[in-house]
């Protein structure tokens, strides 16, 4: 063992100057001076710098997951001529105000008169609002009457609407007076709201995949005319715009469903 050792302190000092070299750092390994003689001249030996590739860790790469995309914000006035952002956005706010309008009208824990008014009847003219045909008033807080004197032909077709609401009515026919009994307040009745109000929102959802589908199609018009950079820019303000419409539609459900629920 100790011939070995005095063996490696032998070693030519070239070989230990190398094998320093390559337990540093890539940077200072790009040249190097051998303090060796032979035949009274300096040597010098240069060394290739090796590469070393530095591959990220596992801690590294879950640390960028999660992360929110960058946002971008394109403006509206430069891309008029390709497509209506404005428009757009106003497509998609319509659904939104849709969706609270609905939850206003027919999902409440107390059935009021006004609840009644966006029902839509289907009579032989054509399909007109029940507040238009019938005269809606409150007998007591439990029962909603509705006269269809001035329109006793449609009678029968206001019932119906009545009845598939989605608003768990059901009406009783006097003559031409329609008697509409309110629900009790049950926990199945709560339920069967917030259920109602889920639908409602996955329609609004439908809605308004549809509209980001045909401001999709009509910027693809434009491909021809258009640099790829600035449709990609467009394709995602308008994706951008859908997801905070739709982020926005879940917030108005969970504030619902809590109201509902109480």
């Amino acid at each position: 063992m100790a011939s070995g050792i005095r063996c490696l302190r032998l070693l030519h000092p070239a070989f230990r100057s190398y094998h320093g070299a390559l337990t540093r750092p890539v940077s200072e390994v790009s040249m190097k001076t051998v303090s060796g003689r032979q035949h009274d001249h300096r040597q010098y030996s240069a060394y290739p710098a090796v590469p070393v590739r530095h591959f990220a860790t596992k801690k590294a790469k879950a640390k960028g997951k999660g992360q929110p995309q960058a946002r971008v914000t394109v403006n509206r006035a430069l891309v008029e001529d390709i497509i209506s952002l404005e428009e757009v956005d106003e497509d998609m706010k319509s659904v939104m105000e849709a969706l609270k309008d609905n939850f206003n009208k027919t999902l409440n824990i107390r059935t009021a008169p006004g609840s009644l008014d966006h029902i839509t009847v289907v009579t032989a003219d054509g399909k007109v609002a029940l507040n238009q045909i019938g005269q809606i008033s409150m007998k007591s807080p439990q029962v909603i009457l509705v006269n269809m004197a001035s329109f006793p032909e449609c009678t029968a077709a206001a019932i119906k609407a009545i009845r598939e609401s989605g608003m768990n009515l059901n009406p009783e026919v006097e003559g031409t007076l329609i008697r509409v009994p309110i629900p009790k307040v049950t926990r199945e009745h709560r339920e069967m709201l917030v259920k109602l109000a889920k639908q409602n929102t996955n329609k609004a959802k439908e809605n308004l995949r549809k509209v980001r589908t045909n401001a999709m199609n009509k910027l693809k018009k434009s491909k021809d005319k258009t640099s790829e950079d600035t449709i990609r820019l467009i394709e995602k303000q308008i994706s951008q715009m859908a997801d905070d419409t739709v982020a926005e539609l879940d917030q108005h459900l969970a504030a619902k469903t809590k109201e509902l629920l109480g």
